[in-house]
């Protein structure tokens, strides 16, 4: 058995960086998620040698996120909603570039510097591509506290594995919340780089270049074209996903982090009424598991998605169903988080009580 804490959410996170054999931490403070920042700062280089600043803004994290991963380093920033936009651009860079990282997004309700509460408002930046161009990140979306340890060390894999950023989207209520968990041990940080990073000029070796910047289209349609065909294979290979209670239901609850673990227990009151519901959870938000969907779409009257906004992950849901059966939305906005209770009563009302008129 690993080493077992209490830990809040962003300290956990960043324990696990460090465990993981991060090399460098560049980010700026935002509330809900500064912990990370102190905790690393506090134990980070002391332990492993690890590098942590404070950059002045978070343009300028993101900008030494794109050097260091470039140096084949394994880096990580971490934000918050208005910080993440402010890294769009330099999220674009290192995408188009094919270089490996680390992002994770502790969200805050908004638009605009909105409130400290917890949200899940930033799925369509995550999943779509925030910033210019088209691009993907792989996106794993914890709903715990360990899973918040666990993706870190699948994060860096996954990044380093497609030579792709890697967003771990989360929020608030994760980031503060304290669960037990079970740490990995610590692993040593990497002293052999890849080909392709720029560690200077060797003997029988070629000069390395890194960009995103490809001023012939017939280029870059190329790197466009290759890149679609990366995600593809991402798409085919990466699904998580975790389901409970699906092969009798007559109805589905689904959301993703924080809505998802409110929706097991409005399962669980929606059951002890005798209502054959089940749970699906992405635990992958690109890829997205869009074929567990298609399964259960013929096999049931009803899915009931739950979200911590206006309703976006709705959307890949109900593409993923392709109208073989309804799919309704139940969300609340601006860092209000919904009850079991509330959920378990707009599915009575929108199914149960709808199915009688």
């Amino acid at each position: 058995m690993g080493d077992i804490r209490l830990m809040k959410g962003n300290e956990a996170l960043a324990e696990a960086m460090i465990r993981a054999g991060c090399d460098a931490y560049f980010g700026y403070p935002i509330t809900p998620q500064s912990e990370v920042l102190e905790y690393l700062a506090i134990e980070a280089n002391k332990r492993t040698g690890m590098v942590v600043l404070q950059a002045e803004s978070e343009v300028s994290a993101i900008n030494m996120i794109y050097g260091a991963a470039g140096c084949g380093r394994r880096v990580m920033t971490t934000s918050s909603s208005p910080g993440v936009s402010l890294m769009q651009e330099g999220i674009s860079y290192i995408a188009g570039a094919e270089l490996p990282c680390l992002l994770a997004n502790v969200v805050r309700g908004g638009p605009g510097l909105g409130t400290i509460q917890p949200s899940q408002a930033d799925y369509f930046q995550a999943v779509k591509g925030g910033g210019h161009g088209d691009y993907k990140l792989i996106v794993l979306a914890p709903s715990t506290v360990q899973e918040m340890v666990n993706f870190v060390k699948l994060g860096f894999d996954l990044a380093e594995k497609y030579r792709n950023p890697v967003m771990l989207l989360a929020d608030g209520a994760i980031g503060q919340m304290m669960e037990k968990v079970e740490l990995f041990d610590q692993m040593p940080r990497k002293t052999e780089f890849p080909d392709w990073a720029t560690t200077g000029r060797k003997p029988g070796k070629d000069r390395t270049y890194i960009t995103s910047l490809h001023i012939q289209p017939e280029l870059m349609e190329q790197i466009n074209l290759r890149l679609q065909n990366k995600y593809k294979v991402i798409e085919e290979n990466e699904v998580l996903y975790e389901t409970i209670d699906i092969d009798d239901a007559d109805y589905i609850f689904t959301g993703f982090g924080l809505g998802a673990r409110i929706c097991m227990k409005a399962m669980q009151l929606a059951r002890q009424d005798g209502h054959k519901v089940g749970l699906i959870r992405p635990q992958t938000l690109f890829p997205f598991p869009k074929q567990i969907y298609k399964d259960v779409s013929t096999k049931i009257k009803g899915i009931l998605d739950v979200e911590m906004n206006a309703g976006q992950m709705v959307e890949d849901v109900r593409l993923a169903v392709n109208g073989k059966c309804p799919v309704e939305f139940y969300g609340r906005m601006g860092g209000v988080i919904p009850s079991p209770e509330e959920i378990y009563e707009h599915f009575i009302k929108i199914y149960i009580e709808g199915d009688k008129k």
